[in-house]
């Protein structure tokens, strides 16, 4: 895999796959970027679930926080890194030991280990690095185009509504360098009327 470059089929495929992501380095600091990401990715109907030593037994944003991943007692789709790059291959060398592998190892933007991604890849999962899966989900869904900032994204129909607002877009979108793939159904609660 290159990962200095990836298809909008490839991020379009994980964000539409993946639907329980443990965000290792969270902060509870609402200024902070982790916390931003957190929260959106939240309310885009992802089970996201917290890692923070500092933090564990608590809550943030009413999901209970983990010291680490083998705390966690549920199975993980993808592991969301927000510590720095060298802190990036003992989280995969932990991610490794889980009973059932996540999908995905994702590093956020500024975080990039090639000796964590091949040995996550080594084991047969996925790698983004250097990117924030909150733009990229609202880059493919066109939602940062409603803000006036280029999505790539080729088409005069408005992105599909997940919910209320035109800030609950859907990824089943068709970009220039990807085919559409279906949402997962993530947000039918909202469709139901719930929160």
């Amino acid at each position: 895999m290159n990962h200095d470059n990836y298809p909008d089929s490839y991020i379009r495929g994980i964000l539409n796959t993946v639907k329980t992501i443990a965000m290792v380095g969270i902060s509870p600091k609402d200024n902070r970027p982790s916390y931003f990401a957190f929260k959106y990715l939240l309310e885009r109907g992802y089970r996201m679930i917290p890692v923070n030593p500092g933090q564990a037994g608590r809550e943030i944003l009413g999901q209970k926080v983990y010291a680490k991943l083998t705390d966690i007692n549920e199975p993980i789709d993808m592991v969301d890194i927000f510590r720095a790059s060298q802190h990036a291959l003992p989280v995969v060398e932990e991610a490794l030991t889980l009973k059932s592998r996540p999908q995905v190892i994702w590093m956020q933007l500024g975080i990039r280990s090639d000796d964590a991604a091949a040995k996550a890849e080594a084991a047969g999962i996925k790698v983004v690095m250097n990117r924030c899966p909150k733009i990229e989900y609202g880059r493919l869904s066109s939602e940062i185009g409603w803000i006036g900032v280029n999505s790539r994204t080729l088409s005069s129909k408005r992105a599909p509504l997940l919910g209320k607002g035109v800030q609950r877009m859907s990824l089943n979108r068709q970009t220039m360098s990807g085919g559409t793939i279906a949402a997962t159904g993530r947000r039918e609660r909202d469709e139901d009327g719930g929160t």
